[in-house]
């Protein structure tokens, strides 16, 4: 049985290495925290979405900014679409594809940043805020794994974690390019 859990370990050591190893990721990682550090200089907000385990990391990204990561600051806005009575709504209305899509609809405006987190890149309620956000003006960045499916297409950066068998590898990654996304915005907005 130990065996199993040690080798999770092994298995996390050894995709955030490859990861680590992509200068590729480094450079998207940089593009990504500038893309967002101009929209906050501006004004705009960042919003972000995601189901299951990539909305929790949505609402930790919105919430470390809008709250506090490591050290005292002014607030930052950042909102995670991930309102009950708003997903609820929308969904019994409209379907469960909109209910991301509803809301950039409602509140995303041009300039701003959405973040859209799916580890296989290919869910439609992501892929639908997504095509939203753009037309509206917005500009996304998506946080992806696998192959990173139909979502880079409507990025203007992709971070992805390195394909793995299941979501739980990537999503262990996220949460680290998140923690880095907010570091980078916070030393670029000069806190």
């Amino acid at each position: 049985m130990m065996d199993i859990i040690k080798q999770n370990f092994i298995d996390a050591r050894r995709i955030l290495d490859e990861y680590i190893a992509n200068t590729q990721n480094w450079e998207n990682l940089e593009i990504a925290g500038n893309i967002m550090v101009t929209a906050l200089k501006a004004g705009n907000k960042i919003i972000s979405c995601g189901n299951g385990g990539s909305l929790c990391d949505a609402m930790h990204f919105a919430e470390e900014l809008s709250g506090r990561f490591r050290d005292d600051r002014p607030a930052l806005p950042a909102i995670a679409i991930s309102d009950a009575s708003h997903i609820t709504c929308v969904s019994n209305d409209y379907g469960f594809n909109s209910i991301f899509s509803r809301f950039v609809e409602a509140f995303g405006n041009q300039g701003d940043v959405l973040l859209a987190i799916s580890t296989s890149g290919n869910s439609e309620n992501i892929l639908k805020a997504a095509q939203v956000a753009k037309d509206k003006g917005m500009l996304v960045v998506g946080l992806t794994g696998k192959t990173g499916g139909k979502l880079p297409q409507l990025c203007n950066v992709e971070l992805r974690a390195p394909v793995s068998d299941y979501a739980d590898r990537a999503q262990e990654i996220h949460i680290k390019i998140i923690h880095s996304l907010i570091q980078y915005i916070e030393i670029k907005m000069g806190y």
